[in-house]
Parts: structure tokens; C-alpha cells; sequence
């Protein structure tokens, strides 16, 4: 009798994993967007002397960052979804959008941290609103930095941990879900 109570739990653990998220339909109709934090880079801001095109003034990904990368690339593929790929222009976030490895990545200045520029905030919310102000007409997902985020939904997302959006977005942000690396 033992046996078979697990493998009924073991059964039941498979149909869970294979299960697509709630969410995934309405991403996959243009209908919500996915907002990932890059993956992991570890410290906080950027070092003194941080140059946008010199990603060896930056932080950067870590081995865990760039393995967290090339999961959520797997888990695209394995979904078959080929989205619509934005990105900050800082070199974590490119790296963890190229990690994907599901094509052309863009980038887009709304999405650049403005941790310590704080001048930047209004000019890059506005600028995501209005992106994100209309259905997409493929599968979105942005690749940002947690205060760019955070400023959006009020949440405050781990590093490549998604947080699911519906579009269009008019006034504050409908969660739809969140998913961590996959």
C-alpha cells in the first residue's frame, strides 16, 4: 500500500511541473507582458566609475546569473514561445536577455536602472507605460532591474524572477502572476 502512495505523489509531481502557469495563454496572446529582473549579479548599484558601454566597469552576471539565463531559455523553448525580447542597456540585463538564446534582442532606454539616477525615474516609467499602454503583437518580456520594477508594480522581484503583467496597462499594474528562474 506504501508503494503506491508514492507513486501516486510521484505522478502528482510530474503533472504539476508539466503544467503550464495560469498566466502563460494571455502572454502568449499579447495580452500580458512578463517583467524579469536580470539574473544574478551580485552587490548593489553599480561600482564607481561605471561606464553604460564598458561592461568591465559593471556589474556583471555570475556563473548561478548566467546559468539562471540559459534556464529561462529552456524553459521558453520548451513552451514554445518565441517573445519579443527588451532589454536594459546595462550588461547584466543584456547578458541575461542574450542567455536566453531565442534570438533578437533590443534594447530599451526606459528599462536602464536608475538606482543611483534618480532624475531618470519619472522620464523612464512614463516611457515603459507607454510601451506597455497597448496588447503586444507577440510575446513581451522585459528585462529591467528591480527599481524599474518595482516603480512599475510595487513589487520587489529576486534576481530573474518574473512578475506577469496584463495588458494593457491603464493606471496601476494587474498582476497576473509571478514565476522565480524556472
Amino acid at each position: 500500500m506504501r508503494w503506491i502512495v508514492l507513486l501516486l505523489m510521484s505522478c502528482w509531481s510530474l503533472v504539476g511541473w508539466a503544467t503550464e502557469p495560469d498566466w502563460l495563454p494571455a502572454w502568449r496572446d499579447g495580452q500580458a507582458a512578463l517583467l524579469m529582473r536580470h539574473a544574478m549579479a551580485p552587490g548593489v548599484g553599480d561600482p564607481a566609475g561605471f561606464q553604460l558601454g564598458d561592461c568591465g566597469t559593471q556589474r556583471n552576471l555570475n556563473a548561478q546569473g548566467r546559468d539562471e539565463a540559459r534556464r529561462w531559455g529552456e524553459w521558453l523553448l520548451a513552451h514554445r514561445v518565441e517573445p519579443r525580447v527588451l532589454t536594459s542597456r546595462w550588461c547584466r540585463a543584456r547578458d541575461t536577455a542574450a542567455g536566453f538564446s531565442v534570438g533578437q534582442v533590443d534594447d530599451f532606454e526606459p528599462l536602464d536602472s536608475f538606482f543611483r539616477r534618480t532624475e531618470q525615474r519619472s522620464t523612464a516609467i512614463q516611457g515603459m507605460r507607454e510601451l506597455l499602454a497597448q496588447p503586444s503583437e507577440r510575446p513581451l518580456l522585459l528585462v529591467s532591474h528591480q527599481v524599474n520594477i518595482t516603480a512599475l508594480t510595487g513589487l520587489f522581484p529576486a534576481s530573474a524572477e518574473v512578475i506577469v503583467i496584463a495588458l494593457p496597462l491603464d493606471g496601476e499594474a494587474q498582476v497576473l502572476g509571478r514565476m522565480p528562474v524556472p
